[in-house]
């Protein structure tokens, strides 16, 4: 073994580890809090989540894979310019797609019921997914900001970056659960404010830290020349990463038609968000090995 490369590899997996454990943390704090709400709001909230998962998040993160081939090329090349301007070609597509998403969500209700879930779940799920709508469009942009990050072996920033959103996510979400009327929609619409805030402080990173100078030049009509090359290959990454998902995911919906879904539901959606966390350790290593 070669025991500088193992350590080189350990040292870059283990913030990847810890920013990804940290980011899929947050819609889980939210879950948790409806959890102490009853049984209905727990097994809507896990069903919510993981049709979140399903159809956008794990849609999102492929699509931010297109990144990782384009940015490596560039960053390998010495063509520090275009990072940027991939990162934002990228960014498009990304709200492309969220608007289509957003559409899907907002129609969860019947296409839930469509799938024999539970009528109560799926309303409140349905009503759960409509706060999460916002909080799509800022994981696509945070996707391919750590994407960005990735490629130009910046990780250590990242921890710090996923860290405190998690912890002002606990606080937050607490807040709106417990002491406004929003009540279930508020954990919902935590995650969603959560994501908008860690793009803020990514977003104002990348524009004033002298580690991206080279690769981070500001917006450009350059970028519009290359959406349909990111377009392309960010479609083959997310049909690549949505099957892994969907894989997992896919048990959360059969168990709402077994019965006492309300009970079987948030079990499995617990068992299946623990195992996406121990995926997380797995994830890092395979990052590490592709930068």
């Amino acid at each position: 073994m070669d025991a500088k490369e193992a350590k080189k590899q350990i040292l870059f997996a283990v913030p990847i580890i810890l920013t990804n454990i940290f980011y899929n943390l947050i819609p889980t704090v939210s879950i948790m809090f409806t959890g102490h709400l009853g049984e209905l709001e727990l097994a809507s909230s896990t069903l919510a989540q993981s049709w979140a998962t399903v159809t956008g998040y794990s849609f999102m993160i492929g699509l931010s894979g297109a990144l990782e081939t384009l940015c490596g090329q560039g960053f390998g090349a010495k063509m520090y310019n275009m990072l940027g301007i991939y990162l934002q070609a990228s960014c498009i597509v990304s709200f492309i797609f969220s608007i289509a998403i957003s559409l899907l969500w907002w129609y969860t209700e019947p296409i839930l019921i469509l799938l024999h879930q539970n009528p109560n779940i799926a309303k409140q799920s349905a009503i759960y997914m409509r706060f999460l709508i916002p909080g799509i469009f800022a994981y696509g942009i945070l996707q391919n900001i750590l994407r960005f990050f990735q490629t130009q072996s910046v990780v250590l920033p990242i921890v710090l970056f996923s860290l405190l959103p998690l912890l002002l996510h606990i606080a937050f979400t607490n807040l709106l659960v417990h002491h406004t009327s929003l009540g279930f929609q508020g954990a919902a619409l935590a995650t969603s404010l959560t994501f908008w805030f860690s793009v803020l402080i990514l977003v104002v990173y990348v524009c004033f830290a002298k580690t991206f100078k080279r690769t981070w030049t500001g917006l450009s009509f350059t970028t519009f020349s290359y959406v349909f090359t990111n377009f392309n290959l960010a479609l083959y990454s997310a049909s690549m990463l949505c099957l892994e998902y969907w894989a997992f995911e896919i048990l959360v919906i059969l168990a709402g038609i077994m019965p006492n879904s309300e009970e079987t539901t948030s079990l499995i959606a617990m068992c299946v968000y623990t195992e996406a966390i121990a995926f997380m350790v797995t994830y890092g290593m395979s990052a590490a090995a592709r930068y």
